[in-house]
């Protein structure tokens, strides 16, 4: 029986971080990197390296397809480094920059639509000269007139 399903989807997903529909970065990829976090909060911020620093060599990746590359080169550089300390524990700022580092490729990888030129209505257009020469009727009116003293 064959499967209708795209084989490197459902069983694969916790091996890969998904940005795009199109854009899958391999989990391998990623260098992490643990220390304290720094700061005050005793004696757990002292021994527990909860800061997390990620790093992904967008250069030397496999990821991107090459309209992605040139985009993410060009926008964010060889290499992304995203860090997180925000929270208490490590788990929690492993999550954050996993989110961090989907939001800013997404980023870097979305062009916004061609804006396509768009003409004035008629009424539109009419409503701006109806009003420019009340405003040039309203001027002429301040002027004063040649008996004035």
């Amino acid at each position: 029986m064959a499967s209708d399903q795209d084989p490197a989807s459902p069983g694969d997903d916790d091996r890969y971080l998904i940005v795009t529909p199109t854009l899958r970065i391999p989990l391998s990829e990623l260098e992490w990197r643990f220390t304290g976090s720094g700061g005050p909060g005793g004696q757990h911020a002292n021994t527990a390296n909860t800061r997390v620093e990620l790093v992904w060599d967008i250069g030397t990746s496999t990821a991107p397809r090459a309209r992605h590359r040139s985009l993410l080169l060009s926008r964010l550089g060889p290499t992304l480094r995203i860090v997180a300390s925000d929270e208490r524990s490590q788990a929690r700022n492993r999550q954050l920059a996993l989110d961090r580092l989907r939001e800013r490729v997404a980023a870097a990888v979305h062009i916004d639509p061609p804006r396509r030129p768009t003409r004035p209505t008629r009424g539109s257009a009419e409503r701006r000269l109806e009003s420019k020469r009340q405003q040039g009727e309203r001027k002429r009116q301040r002027r004063a007139g040649p008996d004035a003293d």
